[in-house]
C-alpha cells in the first residue's frame, strides 16, 4: 500500500520531529534551573551528546522519547503502536540500532566515571512525579 502522503509532505512532517529543545527536555531543564543547577546542553565531547550535562556532579542526563528509543513497558514505546504498512524491516532495524547506540553510549560514560540518568518522555508528563524523580537523583 502506498503512503497517503507525498514524499515532500512526508519529508516535511519528519523534519518537524525535534531532537533538541523538545517539550520533555524543556520540562527537565526548567526544573533543574529552578533548583539552581548549572548545566550545559548537548555536549558533543561526550558520547551520545547528552541532552543535559552537569559537570560539577559528573552527571549526564538523556531525555528520551518513548517511541524512538523503545521505552519498555510504556504504551508509546511498544514496538509499533500502529504497525507501518511499508518498510517494517527498516523501522525494526532503525529502532534496534537506536537502542544499541543508547546502551553503548551509556556504558562508555559510566566506565569513564559519569553518572548517567535516562528520563523518559512519559515520565515528564506528571510534573510532581518528575520532580520527585529528579530530587532522588541529586540527594
Amino acid at each position: 500500500m502506498a503512503d497517503r502522503l507525498s514524499a515532500e509532505r512526508r519529508s516535511w512532517n519528519m523534519s518537524r520531529i525535534r531532537s533538541k529543545d523538545s517539550v520533555p527536555e524543556l520540562r527537565v531543564r526548567s526544573f533543574l534551573h529552578r533548583k539552581g543547577f548549572r548545566f550545559r546542553l548537548h555536549d558533543k565531547k561526550l558520547p551520545g551528546s547528552p541532552d543535559i550535562v552537569l559537570k560539577k556532579h559528573r552527571t549526564a542526563i538523556f531525555v528520551h522519547g518513548c517511541y524512538w528509543h523503545r521505552h519498555q513497558g510504556c504504551k508509546q514505546g511498544s514496538y509499533f503502536p500502529k504497525k507501518p504498512r511499508q518498510g517494517l524491516n527498516f523501522w525494526k532495524e532503525k529502532f534496534e540500532k537506536n537502542v544499541q547506540r543508547d546502551k553503548k553510549n551509556r556504558d562508555i560514560l559510566e566506565k569513564t566515571g559519569w553518572k548517567v540518568v535516562v528520563i523518559w518522555e512519559c515520565e515528564t508528563k506528571n510534573e510532581e512525579a518528575l520532580q520527585e524523580h529528579l530530587k532522588s537523583i541529586f540527594k
